[in-house]
């Protein structure tokens, strides 16, 4: 018997930039979202939600409501009590002081932002379910409210939850080295004071849920737009009390997330408690708006810094207080991004001696806030790249020689820095020195200054960084609180025909990873990449995993793939050479096929191998039948990507508008698997970047209502405001890593506010313009603009 003849594969398929399996369907409509299914006998639900920001809820009358037509149930609060438990926070930061206020799935006695849910109409349409929603009567006293994170901690401000005294959520501290010696001896001190906005994910897809349950078997299946359906399966057990051995998370397409799709938020315990009361399938699907009003929001950090130097520009010191938003209540990750994924970060690509860090989580009476690309990250590099310029300002020297400066020197395994952490590897000097060769520095200032004889006002802003992803390990994780592990898991599986199947614990959502965990996958085993398929996102014929999140899909579970495919090689080289008659010590692998050292003709291909394997005919003895295995890989440490980033933008001194020319990424994520999938991932994470530094913006008025809740007023990125990326790279692999490789998914939000502020604030310094808040919107500039003018006719 011989095995099928499979496709020949590449010569090297890992780094080869194929084209995503994923797009053909998605670009021709036939992938499923969330949203597409319906089940038999399906009904729809809709959620009330809060007017107020800050209320009491004295009564609720769903008489009418019950009456409409095709209205199958209306619930509220007070019908959860005591059947669905508080949503848990799942990362309870330690020596924090942490106080966890209850987050119910439905608010019943107060409501802490518009938007929290009150009440949910099921119907046969989602049409009558929404009609039914304006039957409901709802007797609110309101309360006052607090949006700002800095003011919400004042005292005498109003109090959100009698847990929380002060509105103070946590208070977190990062120190390492003398820092009261630090700013002793600078010789020059910067200071600034640095709003990081409110941003909205606006993922392309908004959250929806469908939930089925079987009462004869006590089985919940849940259909969700999340991206870690293992997670979403155990927190859901806890809140509802379906024990997870009759709980099935299914994600299916998700269309994007950015971490607004990590949280469970209300409306998907609403779903499922629907579907348990009925017996009959439930489907919720956010509106646009009521995800920009209810689903996560990202950032909110008011930031108080400073920066100790030397004359000639050397760090001495980094000293800030930051005040976290963490909105009405704490969402599943929210206390670990301006924490462990911010103030541990602080030390960026620089030699830094001493740090010292307060953080306050504080209550507001705002959206929740999560994970937002980046999460921490970036705006841990935005403070410490304004920083940087401010000090070069001040000392008259080039921002990009301060930062040479100061840059940590060329390191391949391990450089720790004063907040705890120990890189992996890292040429922060060699990135800079690509993107500055790439824009053609020296030149370019020399034609900025040419322009602005002239009258126009062009800018060059930097920004280097280094960021932490790859999120592990388990260890670690629970010692900074994090409720749960950080391994990934992976089972590999040849068909006696040669085809391979793949299971996967992480669950990808845009960023590729069917293909390049196939191309993992064929360059380990030798096979074509065709011949390989990844199966994800249902918790029910998947292996355990703890999400993608944190760029971490690849990092994590790339690295569990690659560890499983080297026991299938191991096993498969056994049975070579049982079958090659041959010492085991003399059988070499290449190109998909196993023969004897100085003998190539003597071969079997792994395709023979496999079939031998499955049909078990001929094994040696103690060998068991079939060609799988299974691992699970927990990261000895963090993976950590950098980069550098330089943008340049002309500023209109009449208008405020800012233009912008160029922008050129070099990233380092190791080893690429699939370059034009690492290229995608910085396009889209620099648009969103440069997205914050111009346009996005949450704004609340006084009394928490959210003036931004649609796209007519929330400002994103267009393809035709921006320019062509000129995407580089180099190579430093991660030397803990199976494959070299880090991540890449964050890296654009990370270095690509801070280089376009830079940018901004560098066309406006011949207006004495030298900080203004984010987002550098046309009338902000103008004003800037206009204001220095004034002031500077008033010396006169």
């Amino acid at each position: 018997m011989s095995a099928t003849v499979a496709a020949p594969a590449p010569a090297r398929v890992f780094g080869s930039g194929i084209r995503r399996r994923e797009d053909p369907r998605l670009l021709t409509g036939t992938a499923l979202y969330t949203g597409d299914f319906t089940l038999p006998g399906q009904t729809y639900a809709a959620i009330l939600r809060s007017p107020h920001a800050h209320a009491r809820i004295r009564k609720i009358d769903t008489a009418r409501a019950n009456a409409a037509p095709g209205v199958v149930a209306v619930f509220t609060g007070a019908d959860s009590e005591g059947v669905l438990k508080p949503i848990p926070c799942a990362w309870l930061i330690p020596n924090s002081d942490l106080k966890t206020a209850p987050y119910r799935p439905m608010a019943k006695d107060v409501v802490r932002f518009v938007g929290d849910a009150v009440a949910v109409v099921v119907a046969e349409s989602a049409h009558q379910a929404y009609d039914a929603l304006e039957l409901i009567d709802v007797d609110y006293t309101p309360l006052a409210a607090v949006v700002d994170p800095q003011k919400a901690a004042e005292a005498g401000a109003p109090q959100l939850h009698a847990e929380a005294p002060g509105n103070i959520a946590f208070h977190w501290t990062v120190a390492g080295g003398d820092i009261d010696a630090a700013f002793k001896a600078a010789g020059v001190i910067v200071r600034d004071r640095i709003v990081q906005q409110r941003l909205i994910p606006t993922a392309m897809e908004p959250r929806g849920a469908v939930a089925q349950y079987v009462r004869a078997t006590g089985e919940l299946t849940l259909w969700n737009t999340t991206q870690n359906p293992h997670i979403v399966r155990f927190i859901m057990s806890v809140v509802t009390g379906v024990p997870e051995d009759r709980l099935r998370v299914v994600a299916p397409e998700v269309g994007g997330g950015f971490g607004s799709k990590i949280p469970q938020i209300q409306g998907d315990f609403i779903t499922a408690f629907c579907a348990m009361q009925l017996g009959r399938p439930v489907k919720w699907v956010e509106t646009r708006s009521e995800n920009y009003i209810s689903t996560t929001h990202g950032r909110d950090h008011v930031q108080e810094v400073e920066l100790a130097a030397t004359r000639d520009g050397r760090i001495l010191g980094l000293r800030a207080t930051v005040w976290a938003g963490m909105g009405g209540y704490l969402s599943t990750a929210a206390p670990g991004i301006p924490t462990i994924l911010h103030g541990l970060m602080l030390s960026g690509p620089y030699q830094i001696p001493a740090i010292k860090e307060d953080v306050f989580g504080v209550y507001t009476t705002t959206t929740p806030v999560e994970a937002y690309r980046g999460a921490g990250r970036p705006e841990a590099t935005y403070m410490l790249e304004r920083l940087i310029e401010l000090l070069a300002d001040e000392i008259k020297v080039d921002p990009v020689e301060v930062r040479r400066r100061n840059l940590i020197p060329p390191f391949e395994n391990g450089h720790a820095v004063v907040t705890g952490l120990t890189y992996d590897s890292g040429n922060y000097p060699g990135a800079l020195d690509k993107a500055l060769a790439q824009v053609g520095y020296d030149n370019l200032r020399q034609e900025q200054a040419a322009a602005r004889a002239k009258g126009r006002y062009i800018g060059i802003g930097v920004s280097t960084y280094v960021e932490i992803c790859g999120l592990g390990p388990s260890q670690v994780a629970g010692a900074v609180g994090f409720q749960g592990g950080l391994w990934e898991s992976a089972i590999v599986r040849f068909h006696p025909s040669g085809k391979v199947h793949v299971f996967v614990g992480i669950s990808p959502h845009g960023q590729g990873e069917e293909t390049t965990f196939a191309q993992i996958v064929a360059d380990e085993l030798g096979v074509a990449v065709t011949d390989v398929k990844i199966v994800h996102g249902d918790t029910d014929n998947t292996p355990m995993g703890w999400g993608t999140y944190g760029s971490r899909a690849t990092a994590v579970g790339g690295a569990a793939l690659a560890v499983t495919t080297r026991k299938i090689k191991e096993k498969a080289r056994l049975l070579a050479s049982h079958l090659l008659e041959a010492a085991v010590e003399d059988i070499e692998y290449a190109g998909g096929k196993f023969f004897v050292r100085g003998f190539p003709d003597r071969s079997k291909t792994i395709q023979d191998i496999a079939l031998m394997a499955n049909v078990a005919w001929n094994l040696p003895q103690g060998m068991e039948a079939g060609l799988e295995a299974s691992s699970f890989y927990d990261p000895p440490n963090f993976t950590y990507p950098f980069g550098a980033h330089i943008a340049v933008v002309e500023v209109d001194p009449e208008t405020g508008h800012v233009e912008l020319k160029r922008y050129v990424a070099a990233d380092d994520c190791g080893h690429q698997i699939n370059p034009m999938i690492v290229e995608g991932q910085v396009h889209g994470g620099v648009a969103q970047g440069i997205g914050q530094a111009l346009w996005e913006q949450a704004v609340y008025d006084p009394n928490g209502q959210l003036l931004t809740g649609s796209l007519t007023d929330y400002a994103i990125p267009r393809a035709d405001v921006l320019p062509d990326m000129e995407v580089l790279s180099t190579v430093t692999p991660s030397p803990h890593h199976p494959l070299g490789v880090k991540g890449i998914g964050e890296a654009g939000t990370i270095a690509s506010t801070a280089a376009v502020y830079n940018a901004v604030i560098d066309a406006l310094e011949p207006f004495g313009v030298r900080t203004l808040q984010m987002p550098l919107t046309p009338e902000r500039i103008w004003r800037a603009i206009s204001q220095s003018a004034s002031a500077g006719r008033k010396e006169a």
